[in-house]
């Protein structure tokens, strides 16, 4: 019996050998052969273990199964272990790879230049900053300190740390430096927002001779991609080209990120589409490039696009496209892409709960977010901040102050978008105490420094209630210079007041801080009208003439159908616009009737600043109106979406629609929401 299994255990031997060489195709089968091991004898071959808990470790990544075997090793060498350290390392499980390297030492072995770069990277990626320190006094003494993979391992030890000095000197120490060095040395300090410096290591790399990989080059472009850095970006897309990595579709993905995040979109377009291989993360890259860079409809464009292919959305494109959606006002868009995704991925994941509480709440259907927000699993800072802002932003300012109550009560510390949130709420309500209130305990309670657009925040509440001397003052006593947002917020409060000194005073600094802005001199030009300083007027027109200057135009969007139309002022592109204004001439002539008048000052006082008297009558809302009225349901909202300000005539105008149409109106501006019903507005006078 011994005999036969003695001359059988040489070709068995080989067989398994063979067979763990060869590898396999199921984990399953991986289980035959560790079977034969135990059957033949050879489960306590440590050459074969290695072999067996490379496949399960780095072809299956089955940890549980791999330290099965290991446990039952009788006396497990210095290359179990280390295969079991990297494995563990490669499946995530960094404390588990530790405990091997514990065990590994407390039976004596002495870690090798194999362990020592994933024991740092298990370190690194637990901020286990002593094991780490530890570690590197055994490099030294085990005479490991000149090991370039050690040494990189070491590199980006200290560099996760926050140690970017002493980084950097295990990078000099490093005698002959590789891509992975280089890589390591330039992520530390991309990882501490020194980009610039990051930039300069990889042109200081190719001066060595350095080749990068595409790992490399996408890095680098992330780091031009956060300084908006467009020219060295174009000079690495240049690089790439050169170096025949023009179709890696990891270094074009790199690239459309790259132009995207640096407002260049028409390059990210050509970019991506002479890209041969696209994956998901291409199409997110563009997808939220267009969202970011306030163009939604190209963004909802190259979503459908993506669709056609037959690519399934990832977190990424998803929020891009519910934030396109959300700015369109394109409601149904936005509810038909979001069932792309299974809810308990929305329900569990906060950065695309937030997509979609603010998509719904940016809709006009506050109580959908509502929804959303209290199926959450988890309710972080984000998430009800995502809700106090919806709550602000529809006026239910009671609501969003409970809220704030919650999430103190809750031990969450609020951040500077929860106080924006709240002083929106204020703003809209009329709150000045209250905004008060929360901007002192800013710095008074939660040890938060109010950073410029809180300040914007209380500037535009004081200029709404009329306290413009108030609202000078606090800007007068900013810590920091005052932007065109601070300025532009006190003379809203001017135009609401008709406070015309002021309003030169603060259109003179917006026209220094913006010269390219066409609408502040528009502004100035029609406060001198309305003061009857007509030669002062026509100079400030002649200058934007002589400089071809021309107004921001207002847009508003509707979405009928799942389709979002959009009208420009006095717009007649539509297919069916003479029925538009056929439509607007009945409302009109039916408000007239019951004495309705248009208030054409302002076509002289407005953010819009329609230059004729006939405009005030098809400003681009009231054609967004009127198509809906025609292409709707009686039952239906109509939501509609506009890029600036409304003006008063308008707001009027639409309090009076909703009367005579017995019909709900949800209009979102660039600054609220105003809901209008029966004759009347959720904002009241104070819009």
């Amino acid at each position: 019996m011994n005999a036969t299994f003695s001359a059988a255990a040489p070709k068995a031997l080989m067989e398994l050998k063979a067979a763990l060489f060869h590898g396999f195709q199921s984990f399953n089968q991986l289980k035959h052969i560790h079977a034969r091991l135990i059957r033949t004898g050879f489960d306590q071959n440590n050459y074969l273990l290695n072999l067996l808990l490379k496949f399960t470790l780095n072809n299956f990544n089955n940890p549980n199964y791999a330290k099965l075997v290991f446990n039952q090793t009788l006396e497990p060498n210095i290359f179990l272990y280390n295969t079991m350290i990297r494995g563990l390392v490669s499946n995530n499980c960094f404390h588990q790879s530790i405990e091997f390297f514990h065990g590994m030492r407390n039976e004596g072995f002495l870690p090798n230049n194999f362990t020592f770069p994933f024991l740092l990277k298990s370190c690194t990626r637990l901020s286990d900053f002593e094991l780490g320190v530890k570690a590197h006094g055994l490099v030294v003494k085990g005479g490991f300190d000149y090991d370039v993979f050690v040494k990189t391992g070491l590199v980006c030890f200290y560099a996760r740390c926050g140690f970017l000095d002493d980084a950097h000197q295990m990078f000099d120490d490093i005698p002959e430096k590789n891509v992975v060095s280089w890589t390591a040395i330039m992520t530390g300090y991309i990882d501490f927002g020194k980009f610039k410096e990051a930039v300069g290591l990889f042109r200081r790399s190719l001066e060595m001779g350095l080749s990068p990989d595409s790992f490399t080059l996408v890095r680098v472009l992330s780091a031009c991609s956060r300084v908006g850095d467009v020219s060295a970006g174009e000079w690495i897309h240049g690089y790439a080209v050169e170096m025949g990595m023009g179709r890696n579709v990891f270094v074009n993905t790199g690239l459309v990120d790259m132009y995207a995040k640096c407002g260049e979109m028409a390059k990210a377009r050509e970019v991506f589409d002479e890209m041969v291989e696209k994956d998901v993360v291409s199409w997110s890259a563009l997808i939220q490039g267009y969202a970011v860079n306030g163009l939604p409809k190209e963004a909802l464009e190259v979503f459908y696009m993506m669709q056609r292919e037959n690519v399934r959305p990832d977190c990424y494109s998803m929020v891009g496209v519910l934030s396109a959606c959300a700015r369109l006002g394109a409601l149904e868009v936005g509810e038909w892409a979001s069932k792309l995704m299974d809810m308990n991925e929305f329900l569990s994941n906060a950065v695309l709960g937030t997509a979609l509480i603010d998509m719904y709440a940016k809709c006009g259907r506050m109580v959908s977010a509502w929804e959303i927000f209290k199926q959450m699993l988890v309710k972080d800072r984000v998430i009800w901040n995502a809700v106090v802002s919806g709550l602000a932003m529809h006026g239910y300012v009671k609501s969003a102050f409970c809220c704030f109550g919650q999430v103190e009560k809750l031990g969450i510390k609020p951040n500077g978008n929860t106080f924006i949130g709240l002083l929106c709420a204020c703003t809209h309500a009329g709150l000045v105490d209250d905004g008060r209130k929360y901007f002192q305990s800013m710095t008074h309670l939660y040890s938060l420094e109010p950073a410029i657009e809180h300040y914007g925040c209380m500037v535009d509440l004081l200029g709404r209630a009329g306290l413009l001397d108030e609202a000078h003052s606090l800007i007068e006593s900013m810590p920091m210079k005052p932007n065109a947002v601070i300025w532009g917020a006190l003379l809203s409060g001017c135009r609401l007041h008709h406070d015309t000194k002021l309003a030169e005073h603060v259109l003179k600094q917006l026209i220094e801080l913006e010269p390219w802005n066409s609408g502040n001199y528009v502004h100035l030009s029609n406060i001198y009208a309305s003061n009857n300083k007509w030669d002062d007027s026509e100079k400030i027109r002649s200058s934007m003439n002589e400089r071809r200057m021309h107004k921001i135009p207002a847009y508003s969007w509707i979405e009928i159908d799942g389709i979002v139309h959009e009208f420009l002022v006095g717009d007649t592109y539509h297919p069916i616009s003479d029925n538009i204004y056929a439509k607007l001439g009945e409302l009109s002539k039916e408000l007239r009737e019951a004495g309705y008048v248009p208030k054409t000052e302002y076509v002289l006082f407005d953010i819009e600043e329609e230059e004729k008297e006939h405009f005030v009558g098809c400003h681009s809302e009231k054609l967004a109106l009127a198509f809906g009225l025609l292409s709707s349901k009686p039952s239906d909202v109509i939501r509609i979406i506009k890029n600036l300000r409304i003006c008063g005539d308008c707001h009027t105008f639409f309090k009076l629609v909703s009367k005579i149409t017995d019909r709900e109106i949800i209009l979102r501006d660039n600054n609220r929401f105003h809901c209008f019903l029966k004759g009347s507005c959720s904002c009241g006078d104070y819009w």
